[in-house]
């Protein structure tokens, strides 16, 4: 007998990353983890209502079966409401490649 997803729910967060300039990221994943003032934090499926900015700190988003994905940005505000992650981000278009 196959396994089916659908016999138990297995939850994902819709994460979005939005810059002036464009749409980073778009993907469902398993969790969000960084860190802010108050220290490290995850964010998982069902979580509820969060606000936080995000300074100089790597945000990690976790996908099934992927590579976790690290971003750095100089600043960022993670918002999340019904499974929902968008983090708001200023990317500077890059000038100088090193």
């Amino acid at each position: 007998m196959e396994e089916s997803s659908n016999s138990m729910p297995n939850p994902t967060l819709h994460v979005r990353i939005i810059s002036p300039q464009e749409l980073i990221l778009e993907t469902d994943a398993e969790s969000i983890s960084s860190k802010n003032l108050e220290g490290n934090f995850d964010i998982l499926p069902q979580h509820a209502n969060f606000i936080t900015m995000v300074e100089k700190n790597p945000i990690i988003v976790r996908v099934k079966k992927q590579k976790d994905q690290k971003f750095d940005f100089p600043m960022a505000i993670i918002m999340t409401s019904n499974n929902k992650v968008d983090i708001y981000t200023y990317v500077q278009p890059q000038t100088d490649k090193k």
